[in-house]
């Protein structure tokens, strides 16, 4: 069960021609993502945070994206009953959800509503940070995958879990990944690489040099500003691609 109330955000980013947060109830539990629209919507781009929960910067990119002539929904994988901000509270709302493949798809599936609800746009694209780059995966390998026109994950989590796979039809992916990356390898991605091959699936992926997991996170020491650079060049490319220049 969807129950959907929007709350007007304090102020509205110039980027976005309206922002404003939006209440879900997905069993029970109340979840908050965040839209941004656009004027005239050319699709609408989903987008997953990292294990830190929806923060400033998911908010942040969602304004950007409507900047761009997307329609943007941040949306929330955690919910108002799990703690997040701490590395162990990150550990253990994550590796909740990892345990519970059921659970982690039908937040998935009730974010997607919620956005739906929100916008008028009909193609959809999901993009995830770290923790939130293995959501998109994980709708990409579920029968949720073609309701996506492509898939994306920045500094991603790779890994298939025991008992699934993809399908050859499944919406092209973008894998961007940093090559100094210690918790997500060169060969995770390479195990994913020989997957999605055996499966005849369309993907690409950006390896950036001496990139370290979450190197899209300004303000960190892992944070690197070329390949934070490149990998948005490379998804704003890709957004052209499949939702439409």
């Amino acid at each position: 069960m969807i129950r959907i109330a929007t709350l007007a955000a304090a102020g509205l980013a110039a980027s976005a021609a309206w922002a404003e947060d939006v209440t879900y109830d997905v069993d029970g539990v109340e979840h908050t993502g965040y839209f941004a629209g656009a004027e005239d919507p050319r699709g609408l781009v989903i987008l997953v945070h990292d294990w830190d929960g929806l923060d400033a910067y998911e908010r942040g990119r969602a304004d950007q994206l409507a900047g761009m002539g997307y329609d943007a929904f941040a949306l929330d994988m955690y919910g108002a009953d799990t703690e997040s901000g701490t590395t162990e509270q990150n550990r253990a709302a994550t590796g909740e959800l990892r345990d519970d493949r059921d659970k982690m798809r039908a937040l998935i599936r009730s974010g997607i509503a919620a956005a739906r609800a929100q916008s008028q746009a009909e193609d959809l694209v999901v993009a995830g940070y770290c923790f939130g780059g293995g959501v998109a995966l994980e709708m990409a390998r579920s029968d949720m995958a073609g309701e996506a026109a492509g898939y994306a994950t920045f500094h991603g989590s790779l890994g298939t879990p025991e008992g699934q796979g993809y399908s050859g039809d499944v919406p092209p992916i973008l894998v961007m990944h940093g090559g100094a990356d210690t918790s997500v390898t060169l060969q995770d991605l390479s195990a994913l690489m020989e997957e999605l091959e055996a499966a005849e699936a369309t993907y690409t992926a950006e390896i950036y040099s001496e990139a370290p997991h979450a190197f899209t996170v300004e303000g960190s020491d892992r944070y690197q500003e070329r390949a934070a650079t490149e990998s948005w060049e490379a998804f704003s490319d890709f957004l052209a691609e499949r939702l439409g220049a």
